[in-house]
């Protein structure tokens, strides 16, 4: 389990996170909504340590991780996918793919099959560079650039966005499938309610660096998330 415990983040005098609790577990997708600017993009940038945090803590299967570097957080199976994807646009896609082998040993430095099963159009397109893909075949390559490192958490940060209706259903099958086998935690980043809805077991919703409502998926009340969500 991801543990969050009343973390507090500063940008100067900007109170960016505000006593933030969350908890994400194996086997089940957490969802954290809220609008542009309200602290979703710090507080996982907070988990992976490329923010360090004024006060509170991060858990990540029973360890402190609070102060532990990216790369070692990295080495204990946090991926990340970034907002805007983030892909190498003039390597190819088993290039892009390959950057996933740093945290790894050197006896797990191969592509799982199973990425290839999850996004077939990578397989086809190897040997493209990644900036020649469209958006939603470059989110794809960045989710699968991130199974490469056989993550137990996968946090994902807006994967729906500028992607086209067909991408996205894909993207929501195969953030079930991996929630399904039970070996993996994931954080989903998403302002789109329906997506979110669909796929949250629990979800978080973030006002002003705080979290004003959370529960169950199944408890979600729509009316209640929206008005987060509505500029």
């Amino acid at each position: 389990m991801l543990k969050v415990e009343d973390v507090n983040l500063y940008y100067g005098a900007s109170h960016a996170l505000r006593g933030v609790s969350l908890e994400a577990r194996k086997g089940a997708v957490t969802c954290l909504l809220g609008r542009n600017g309200v602290g979703k993009s710090s507080l996982l940038r907070s988990v992976l340590g490329l923010e360090t945090i004024r006060s509170g803590k991060v858990e990540w299967e029973g360890g402190e991780i609070t102060r532990l570097p990216v790369h070692v957080r990295a080495r204990r199976g946090i991926a990340y996918v970034p907002q805007g994807r983030d892909i190498f646009p003039r390597l190819t896609v088993l290039e892009n793919l390959k950057t996933g082998f740093a945290p790894l040993a050197k006896g797990l430095r191969t592509i799982p099959d199973e990425i290839f099963e999850l996004f077939p159009v990578l397989r086809d397109m190897l040997h493209r560079r990644g900036g020649d893909l469209s958006g939603g075949q470059q989110q794809q390559l960045a989710i699968g650039r991130a199974l490469v490192t056989r993550p137990r958490l996968l946090i994902l940060d807006e994967p729906t966005e500028g992607i086209q209706p067909s991408i996205i259903k894909l993207i929501e099958t195969v953030i079930r499938k991996l929630a399904g086998r039970g070996d993996m935690a994931i954080l989903l980043v998403e302002q789109y309610f329906e997506f979110a809805r669909d796929l949250a077991d629990e979800y978080a919703v973030m006002e002003r660096g705080e979290v004003v409502l959370a529960g169950a998926g199944k408890e979600m009340v729509e009316a209640d998330v929206r008005r987060y969500l509505t500029v």
